[in-house]
């Protein structure tokens, strides 16, 4: 089956400076599906070796309400921005998306393999 990848734009959303410019806080990141490893997981990769994978389900889920508890955990932000929630040992990593970029790649995955034949 292939593999869906996508790269996307993404904000940290930190407590830092504010005067800091939007355009500055915004990071490269890799939406990546591979059925063939896992069909019912999707992977974030975050600059400086940070990747993430986790239930496609939850992402979908995420972008309607509030959704995960462990160490992902996934909420819309308004009207067109979803928040992604990732704990692990080191800490805290939240980081906003547009909701659009998350809606198509999760789009391209259904297109490979769909929800009923994740099992």
């Amino acid at each position: 089956m292939s593999v869906v990848e996508q790269y996307a734009r993404a904000h940290i959303v930190t407590d830092a400076d504010d005067q800091v410019a939007d355009d500055q806080r915004a990071v490269p990141v890799i939406l990546r599906y591979d059925p063939d490893v896992d069909p019912r997981a999707v992977r974030i990769d975050l600059p400086g070796d940070h990747e993430w994978s986790f239930d496609r389900e939850l992402l979908e889920q995420g972008l309607r309400a509030p959704a995960g508890t462990g160490s992902v955990r996934v909420w819309p932000c308004g009207r067109v921005q979803a928040v992604v929630e990732f704990h692990d040992a080191r800490g805290v990593s939240v980081v906003q998306f547009d909701t659009k970029a998350l809606m198509r790649f999760l789009r391209r995955t259904y297109t490979t393999v769909p929800v009923s034949a994740a099992g």
